[in-house]
């Protein structure tokens, strides 16, 4: 089902095991536009990293935002679904420079539901190990910030019903 209107490039941010993956992957079927997983263009060594449960610094960061503000920036006009945690405001400031269309969607959930979720996932390479870093990095969407704020702790496609009516209700969120 094709939306009537391309929502421009759209980022579903959040802390691992948030649903970014998932409620990304729906959103942009949802939609009628492409979806990338931000995990598929880590550097190798980014992921090494995070798979011997060492958290990434900023200076491991920049390459990687760049690459997913190349992503977002070559989709502007016809609409991107991408899966980023996106989780200081610096790091979405470095998307928006490369991408000003953007708008973000932060799924939002307990720290007993992610811990939850971390701890089931199978064959993902950020251990659950991580989590607590990631929630101390964290900064939510600050007003001013395009986006929206869903509430994730449901079903996938509950949440992606959320997020199409906010798109497409306020096109500039």
């Amino acid at each position: 089902m094709r939306a009537r209107r391309t929502p421009g490039p759209v980022v579903v941010m959040g802390v691992s095991a948030s649903g970014k993956s998932t409620v990304g992957a729906l959103l942009a079927e949802r939609l009628g536009v492409p979806f990338v997983d931000a995990d598929d263009v880590h550097p190798p060594a980014n992921v090494a990293k995070m798979r011997s449960g060492v958290p990434l610094d900023d200076a491991d960061r920049g390459p990687w935002l760049d690459q997913v503000g190349a992503v977002l920036a070559g989709a502007a006009d016809d609409g991107v679904v991408v899966a980023c945690s996106a989780l200081r405001r610096t790091y979405r400031e470095r998307l928006l420079a490369l991408a000003p269309a953007t708008r973000f969607v932060h799924l939002d959930l307990s720290e007993a539901e992610l811990a939850r979720r971390a701890g089931s996932r199978v064959g993902h390479f950020m251990p659950p190990s991580l989590l607590a870093s990631q929630l101390a990095t964290l900064e939510r969407l600050a007003p001013g910030e395009p986006g929206i704020v869903v509430d994730a702790d449901g079903r996938a496609d509950h949440v992606v019903d959320l997020v199409a009516a906010a798109l497409e209700a306020d096109p500039s969120s």
